[in-house]
């Protein structure tokens, strides 16, 4: 079973830990990124003639072979020679990024680089570099989040907390790769296009600000990393996406009429059922012109009232989960239902917390559903609140909601509580709880263990269950 929602005063820390984790966070941050600067100019082949040398020199001390005198002259001598000629190795590039609007997480994007050479000199054994954005945590992060299994760590690591860092610094990176396959040959004024590839590894907005050129030495241990100028390009990274059986949500088809806040953005799109004199008000594009001109007064066509569901998606955004594992899962649940549910002939309307109660709202006549998706992406968890706002929000909507899918990050008694009050307001709902272990007792709807989302998504029934 989740545990609570923890209190502020649950979350205190003592005053010299504070000042103990402030001065882990400086050291840890400044040591990243000094290892940033040097792991972008040292190749592995770099790395790997080092450790050469350096074993060659520990050998070397006290004895006379002249195998390892001449391995380490070797050895020396090219970290001699590449190192400077990576460092005197310069190029004046200008590029300009074609980057799709939308990505996936987990799935590689390519996008196309037009670069020119403005320098004076040509470009040989040359490739383009897409850095991504700084990952080091801030120290809000670095003290409130936890490694998962953290707890089970020796008190020596728990002390230090450099697990909880490296864990944090793959968390937070947004993409791997970002490098440009094909060598650059550019001759002065002479422009190509660089095909680049990454991977987003985690939802929410990319800002692609670092575009670099890299100039190795003719031994490739080292090489010289320069800032290609180019305008500024955004990528949205989309939720992951689970596959999903074919589901029909409760609630009739023909439920929901459309009122008037649809119909001013919808029109009337039914069948047509006849004639009838112009009304203040009808839009033009109803005038029945062949009767107009038969008759000499305006006659529109009459269209039957346009009947379909409206449909409610509820996420859960507060977590009491300090590595926020199953909030990330819940919101690819979202995600994944938001892209599988036929907007076409219906609205869908995304119900969350993020400071305070939104609704977004997708489907026929208003927005596409990437834009859900669009949402979902920069979707953060919350610490503390309730569901008070939330709840209001629904209720403001009951009359107009076919049904709502309610997906739930966990179950306690405070959301047994919201769950309660949607359907005392006659909101059907049919909840989807995301948890770690088995179902806990007394939940209601439908449980996804937390690891194991994509399994039990198959196994949920066709026709989803309302909770009485």
């Amino acid at each position: 079973m989740e545990a609570a929602r923890p209190s502020p005063a649950d979350l205190a820390v003592p005053p010299a830990r504070q000042r103990f984790d402030r001065w882990l966070h400086r050291t840890y941050f400044r040591t990243a990124g000094v290892h940033f600067f040097v792991a972008r100019r040292i190749r592995p082949a770099g790395v790997a003639l080092g450790l050469v040398f350096v074993l060659a020199t520990c050998l070397g001390i006290g004895h006379e072979r002249g195998s390892i005198y001449q391995l380490f002259s070797v050895t020396l001598a090219m970290l001699g020679m590449g190192l400077p000629w990576a460092l005197f190795r310069k190029a004046r590039l200008e590029a300009r990024r074609d980057v799709p609007r939308y990505a996936t997480a987990g799935q590689p994007l390519r996008f196309a680089v037009r670069v020119q050479n403005t320098g004076r000199r040509a470009i040989h054994r040359a490739w383009l570099a897409e850095s991504p954005p700084d990952p080091r945590p801030d120290i809000e992060e670095f003290t409130l989040l936890r490694e998962p299994g953290e707890e089970e760590r020796n008190r020596f690591d728990r002390l230090f907390a450099y697990f909880r860092w490296q864990w944090l610094l793959l968390r937070k990176r947004l993409f791997t790769d970002g490098g440009s396959s094909d060598e650059l040959s550019l001759k002065p004024g002479q422009s190509t296009l660089a095909m680049i590839e990454l991977t987003p590894l985690r939802r929410g907005v990319i800002r692609l600000n670092d575009l670099r050129v890299l100039l190795p030495d003719p031994f490739g241990l080292f090489q010289n990393c320069v800032k290609v100028p180019a305008a500024p390009a955004t990528v949205t990274v989309l939720p992951r996406r689970y596959p999903l059986p074919r589901i029909e949500l409760p609630g009739g088809a023909a439920v929901q009429i459309t009122g008037e806040s649809n119909t001013n953005a919808i029109g009337n799109s039914g069948e047509f059922t006849g004639l009838r004199e112009y009304r203040p008000g009808d839009p033009l594009r109803q005038i029945h012109w062949k009767s107009w001109a038969r008759t000499g007064r305006p006659i529109v066509k009459e269209l039957e009232d346009t009947f379909y569901p409206r449909y409610g998606l509820i996420l859960d955004t507060l977590s009491a989960d300090r590595t926020d594992t199953t909030f990330e899962e819940a919101v690819s649940v979202a995600a994944s239902f938001a892209s599988a549910i036929d907007t076409s002939e219906s609205l869908l309307d995304l119900m969350f917390i993020k400071n305070e109660a939104h609704i977004v709202t997708a489907g026929r006549g208003v927005e596409r559903a990437e834009k859900l998706l669009e949402v979902l992406a920069g979707v953060t968890a919350e610490r503390s609140g309730d569901f008070q706002a939330l709840t209001r929000l629904v209720l403001r909507h009951a009359e107009d909601l076919t049904s709502c899918l309610v997906i739930l990050n966990g179950w306690d008694p405070l959301r047994a509580r919201f769950l309660g009050a949607l359907r005392e307001g006659g909101v059907t709902c049919a909840p989807i709880l995301i948890g770690r272990g088995g179902r806990p007792a007394g939940a209601p709807g439908y449980w996804l263990e937390s690891g194991h989302i994509a399994r039990d998504l198959k196994l949920m029934p066709p026709r989803l269950a309302a909770v009485n």
